[in-house]
């Protein structure tokens, strides 16, 4: 019987469709999921039963050594992605992203040393680099901590790095550019509009509409990070996953009412603009690593990600509450 994998973070946004891949590939996979009284696992539960009885659901705290312990013993390779990631909460409460996104992946980082994990699949984010110092961004761009999010993500991608170099724990670091697609929440600009679109909004409610996103639809992030744990030629690396092409805030929004068929009007509500020094500007991938190392391309264009998860929210917007700012 082939070992299990782990995935922290299953019940979010890309962990439930990475769950959903590897059951699709025969894994055995074991998820981890926040804890909560309610006993709810996120999205893992809208997989169906079929699925659900096919994966080993383990509800824990990632700040919790010994929970951590527990998921990761037994399993040949770790996902990590568990995270806070909504950059406006990490204003309001910079010390939860500190032990969520810091001590979170030291917790998995010694576990999986100490029980000879074989692989750790460790989930950074594009946020790193701040605004763009040069465009298209390669992985040698320097990281600078715009927020509190960001800085939380750079501290986790050295630890990660750190056990590299000081125990040769074989980490692959996957760097994603803005995903999207089908399950996620409204604090990301994509359902944001979608969701305001739908519900019937005459003016869909924005932050800044000048910066300029490379956005990569979740399936295509999902193999980026499959790639990663199959070539051996990963370890030890930083690896960007995006399409490799920009466009601004604006731009995406008219784009996503065409395909929402909505006529509203778009304006900038200042209570969603980011403080100044605060936000980046420009983050276009350059994905020619991806491309030698994981043979990885992406397979789905923006407009065909988004024809996608317009129909998914279509049927799902009793999730959303597109009336208020969700941070």
């Amino acid at each position: 019987m082939k070992k299990a994998v782990l995935v922290t973070g299953s019940g979010g946004f890309i962990g439930s469709h990475l769950v959903e891949e590897l059951i699709a590939q025969g894994r055995r996979v074991r998820a981890m999921v926040h804890y909560n009284s309610q006993n709810r696992w996120g999205w893992l539960e809208s997989l169906g039963k079929e699925i659900l009885s096919e994966i080993e659901v383990i509800p824990g705290e990632i700040t919790d050594p010994a929970a951590v312990r527990k998921a990761v013993t037994g399993c040949e390779v770790v996902f990590h992605l568990a995270a806070l990631i909504g950059i406006p909460y990490s204003y309001t409460s910079p010390s939860a992203y500190v032990q969520t996104n810091v001590f979170g992946t030291l917790n998995v980082l010694q576990a999986c040393l100490d029980e000879g994990t074989e692989k750790v699949i460790h989930t950074s984010t594009s946020e790193t680099y701040g605004t763009a110092q040069y465009v298209p961004i390669d992985e040698g761009h320097p990281l600078v901590g715009q927020s509190p999010y960001a800085a939380s993500k750079i501290g986790a991608d050295k630890l990660v790095e750190s056990f590299y170099l000081s125990f040769n724990l074989p980490v692959v670091t996957i760097r994603p550019f803005n995903t999207f697609g089908p399950r996620q929440s409204a604090r990301a600009v994509v359902p944001t509009i979608i969701a305001q679109a739908l519900s019937g909004a005459k003016v869909i409610r924005l932050g800044s509409l000048e910066p300029v996103r490379d956005l990569t639809y979740v399936k295509d992030t999902v193999l980026g990070f499959l790639a990663g744990a199959e070539r051996k030629e990963a370890i030890g690396q930083v690896i960007n996953i995006g399409n490799g092409e920009g466009a601004s805030i604006g731009t995406l929004a008219q784009l996503a009412l065409e395909i929402c068929g909505s006529g509203a009007d778009i304006a900038v509500d200042n209570c969603r603009v980011r403080p100044e020094k605060s936000e980046v500007m420009e983050l276009i991938c350059d994905n020619s690593k991806a491309r030698e190392v994981l043979h990885w391309v992406p397979r789905y264009s923006l407009r065909e990600g988004l024809e996608k998860t317009v129909e998914w929210i279509g049927h799902n917007l009793s999730n959303y509450k597109p009336e208020i700012y969700n941070i």
